[in-house]
């Protein structure tokens, strides 16, 4: 008997357009999770270059090697939570396929795990975006700013998609919780961008 072998694509090794077309396909796997971490991972990307690019100007500030390898850092597990994503909704395709209600709604829990994931992790690309205001002189705030609209876009299609399989569930609990939790989240990411823009326009 010949072994099926089994094919795992890892989306973190593909090409931009090998990704995206596999956006535009419904019948793949990837799906808003994986563009939201995709997109993360670019205003992570900008947010590591207006860091090398004060310290072009400021290199003995010490803060700034912390910041360079921890906006890194968190660049590369978005690229990571890309394929995480992936991985997350198999138990939701499981249970479609199958057509058992009861297993699609306890799979939707899950399926919403790492959109959970990173829009806790753009609250901490604004943090960090915050902490580089600070540095930052006409020349490069304009990536900053470009890495805050990302981020929040990348937050706010998550947390579309997390209410939209909240909503199916019939706990009211459960609902109320994730739509409140995702309120406060946009609110204070919100609350952070709005800090970020007036720090960006003293300095000019």
């Amino acid at each position: 008997m010949t072994e099926k072998t089994i094919h795992i694509d890892v989306f973190k090794d593909k090409s931009i357009d090998e990704f995206t077309k596999t956006l535009s396909d419904p019948d793949k796997k990837t799906d808003t999770g994986s563009a939201a971490a995709a997109v993360s991972a670019i205003a992570a990307a900008f947010l590591c270059r207006v860091t090398k690019l004060i310290r072009t100007e400021n290199a003995a500030v010490e803060r700034l090697d912390w910041l360079e390898r921890n906006t890194e850092i968190l660049r590369n597990y978005f690229v990571r939570l890309i394929d995480e994503d992936v991985k997350c909704k198999a138990p939701l395709r499981r249970a479609e396929k199958e057509a058992d209600q009861n297993k699609i709604s306890a799979a939707r829990q899950t399926a919403i795990s790492i959109c959970s994931e990173i829009i806790n992790m753009n609250g901490k690309c604004l943090e960090l975006a915050e902490e580089l205001a600070g540095y930052c002189d006409e020349a490069q705030s304009p990536y900053l700013r470009e890495s805050i609209t990302l981020a929040l876009s990348s937050a706010e299609i998550c947390i579309s998609y997390c209410l939209k399989m909240s909503s199916t569930s019939s706990d009211d609990t459960y609902r109320y919780v994730i739509r409140r939790e995702n309120e406060l989240n946009l609110q204070t990411m919100q609350q952070t961008a709005d800090r970020i823009h007036d720090i960006l326009n003293c300095s000019k």
